[in-house]
């Protein structure tokens, strides 16, 4: 990156982050351009071809019908049409100019947890950057929305380097006036803000579950997919996964706040934790699969090129 586009940086991360101390400014400035090379490259290098086959093809409006070519795809025919005229007729599509993408961002407590190098939040940050940089180099407009227990922030779609810099700046700072979660508010919020069909990628850990541990959110997850194209990235700690016996541990939930004595040693507690965790993987796998949601789980000690990948070849 050149002097004269650190200074650009500088300049837009500055004027954000005005009652922000010098320290902390330059610190803030420090960490986007940081996140700002490595994204962007990724952006550039990996994601950019394979982010517009997978999500620009989804925006597609019907023009006009002609007669069949030599070539054509089969999947094209307007079979109404050729019965009525008697010749073949294949339907003609034009890609709708620009898309919207909107980053659902958890930003509740649970994502403060990391003992691998990243916290959770830190890995949703990084990817929720590559995906805008991706959106940005394709012309399409950006919009973030910052979730815990309610709506933290909006910020509305829009184009344009310095409004992708406000979104990773928020990103990175953001402190959430609450602890928990609400997949379902973040959802119905997407629903009523977004009128015209947008790409939104809700990024979290997805555990947001009731008393007898079913998704709390399966109700407005049905009413957005019908309206808009959603994917889940889904980022876990791998420690999440299962216990480590390393003896009676105190444990805190960083959420409810609620603590409790654990001992690790114990077969029977790290079996039935394992079969927890296992359990409600399957049912928000099911909850994806029944509403037709791509969705992807990454672990922060993975990398995470690999699981977008596989993603964008689902679209």
């Amino acid at each position: 990156m050149t002097d004269k586009c650190h200074s650009a940086t500088d300049n837009v991360i500055l004027s954000a982050a005005k009652n922000l101390s010098t320290m902390k400014a330059e610190e803030l400035i420090k960490k986007v351009r940081k996140i700002e090379i490595k994204t962007k490259a990724l952006s550039h290098q990996i994601f950019a071809g394979e982010y517009h086959s997978a999500f620009k093809g989804r925006g597609m409006a019907f023009s006009e019908v002609r007669e069949y070519q030599w070539g054509d795809d089969v999947r094209s025919m307007d079979w109404n049409v050729t019965a009525r005229l008697r010749s073949p007729y294949v339907k003609v599509f034009e890609e709708e100019r620009e898309l919207t993408v909107v980053l659902m961002v958890d930003v509740s407590r649970s994502g403060l947890f990391g003992t691998v190098g990243q916290t959770k939040r830190e890995r949703i940050a990084e990817i929720a950057a590559v995906l805008s940089f991706s959106a940005i180099l394709n012309n399409d407009k950006v919009g973030a929305l910052f979730f815990s227990d309610h709506v933290e922030k909006f910020i509305p779609p829009k184009k344009g380097r310095s409004h992708l810099l406000h979104i990773i700046r928020e990103m990175l700072e953001l402190e959430p006036t609450s602890d928990g979660t609400d997949i379902s508010g973040a959802l119905r919020f997407l629903t009523n803000a977004i009128k015209k069909k947008c790409t939104a990628f809700i990024l979290s850990d997805m555990i947001d579950v009731d008393e007898q541990g079913e998704p709390r959110y399966e109700e407005a997850l049905k009413v957005a997919a019908g309206r808009h194209d959603l994917s889940v990235i889904k980022v876990h700690d791998p420690r999440e996964q299962g216990l480590v016996p390393v003896g009676l541990v105190h444990i805190k939930d960083a959420e409810s706040g609620r603590a409790a004595w654990v001992n690790t040693d114990s077969a029977k507690v790290r079996r039935s934790y394992a079969e927890w965790f296992r359990k409600l993987t399957q049912k928000e796998d099911k909850l994806f699969n029944k509403y037709q949601i791509d969705s992807v789980d990454i672990a922060t000690d993975q990398d995470y090129v690999k699981g977008l990948m596989a993603l964008f070849a689902h679209k």
